[in-house]
């Protein structure tokens, strides 16, 4: 069995004035107790109760600061100064889910505010994620702690999720399909048939075309806008256009897995990418297009979701499979984005498409038994001029993830 973990989102819909102002009295009082706790610099949960307590906030609330505080005070995040906008954290006993089907909302949550009065409110889930909050419904999953968070104006609450799945078991019939996970092509998909040739490789080109045009649309946008002193719109916006991002990236993951589900025995083959951070160095505007880019996103996402179909994830060495002919194995170049040359004058591959060449590599690499785990070495597969772009991005899958990219102290 395997542990999934799932981060839900649930949009509050339209509180009226009532609830509206009782969330914002939640999240004041919150805000004020994490401060007071913070400012006394508790580092246990008995110096933060002796806080918290007198705050008028629900039991969950101020059991979730009392184990939050000391993070933020000296331990796993060790913060230096507090961040102005924190979500309200309640353990898992407070909030509550309710399923109506026969209604145009499904799905309502409680919201704890006071120990003796909670908040019943309308919520809207992501669509894919309904399988999980089902689950949760049911009992087959386990709620964890949650965070209400308010988006200028617009509540949500993010449920922690867990549960377990049965893996399929493996045998000598797998099929390996490599996954290339790139910047012109957002993710290429290959495997080879029973013949060993490759066979129905898939690319998202467009999803590519999609998120490197909103990436630059942030950078840009919110640069001008932080030089003309509007930070908060700044803020806004690139919290739009990531949420857009993080939408396509959710969808070609989901479709990936969804590829792999179609084979009997499947395993996703990934490049390690654990290191290759560490020796990325190709100008300041290809850094930042290198280092803000979904690699690391992609790959938990591809995880959980293949954990999900009980689809095996095997991760290898990626060092030149950018550049090795999946035919020959002899070392090629690439002339430009697309395109593979092999420099092998007697083999019948002596042109392919290079992101195609590079998911055959990958998946090849665990048939052959190759290390699953990649040294640090300086001999990494560098995007050079016209070379596949690869390197993993602060952000994380989840919310927990996406919270630390903001400073150690972040929620």
């Amino acid at each position: 069995m395997t542990e999934l973990t799932e981060t839900l989102e649930l949009k509050l819909v339209e509180p009226n004035a009532h609830k509206h102002r009782k969330l914002c009295e939640t999240k004041r009082a919150y805000q004020d107790a994490l401060e007071a706790a913070f400012n006394a610099n508790c580092t246990t949960q008995t110096e933060a109760n002796d806080v918290v307590v007198n705050y008028d906030l629900s039991g969950y609330a101020k059991n979730a600061l009392k184990k939050y505080v000391p993070q933020l005070c000296g331990g796993s995040y060790d913060a230096k100064e507090l961040h102005d906008d924190h979500p309200v954290r309640f353990t898992n006993e407070g909030p509550k889910l309710d399923h109506k089907p026969q209604n145009a909302i499904e799905w309502y949550v409680k919201i704890p505010h006071h120990d003796d009065y909670n908040l019943w409110l309308p919520a809207q889930p992501n669509p894919e994620q309904r399988e999980w909050l089902e689950a949760l419904h049911a009992r087959d999953a386990k709620m964890g702690e949650c965070r209400l968070f308010d988006r200028d104006g617009e509540w949500y609450l993010h449920v922690v999720a867990t549960r377990d799945v049965e893996e399929r078991s493996s045998s000598a019939d797998e099929t390996p399909i490599g996954v290339d996970i790139g910047e012109a092509s957002l993710l290429t998909v290959c495997h080879r048939d029973e013949r060993g040739s490759p066979a129905t490789p898939n690319l998202w080109n467009d999803e590519g075309k999609q998120v490197r045009r909103l990436r630059e649309t942030y950078f840009t946008a919110t640069r001008r806008l932080q030089q003309r002193g509007s930070e908060r719109i700044a803020k806004s916006y690139g919290d739009s256009l990531w949420r857009q991002i993080d939408g396509i990236l959710h969808t070609v993951t989901s479709e990936v897995v969804a590829y792999a589900d179609q084979f009997e025995n499947p395993v996703l083959v990934l490049e390690d990418l654990t290191h290759i951070r560490e020796s990325m160095d190709y100008g300041a505007f290809m850094n930042r297009r290198l280092h803000g880019w979904g690699f690391a996103k992609m790959h938990a996402q591809l995880r959980y979701k293949a954990a999900e179909k009980g689809i095996r994830v095997e991760t290898v060495n990626p060092a030149y499979t950018s550049k090795t002919c999946h035919c020959c194995g002899e070392q090629g170049y690439r002339p430009d984005q697309a395109t593979f040359k092999c420099s092998n004058l007697e083999c019948w591959v002596s042109e392919s498409h290079a992101d195609i060449n590079a998911a055959l590599n990958i998946a090849d690499r665990y048939l052959s038994g190759e290390s699953h785990s990649r040294e640090h070495t300086d001999d990494d597969d560098s995007a050079e001029e016209g070379g596949r772009l690869t390197g993993p991005q602060d952000s994380q899958a989840d919310a927990e993830a996406q919270e630390l990219t903001l400073g150690a102290y972040a929620s």
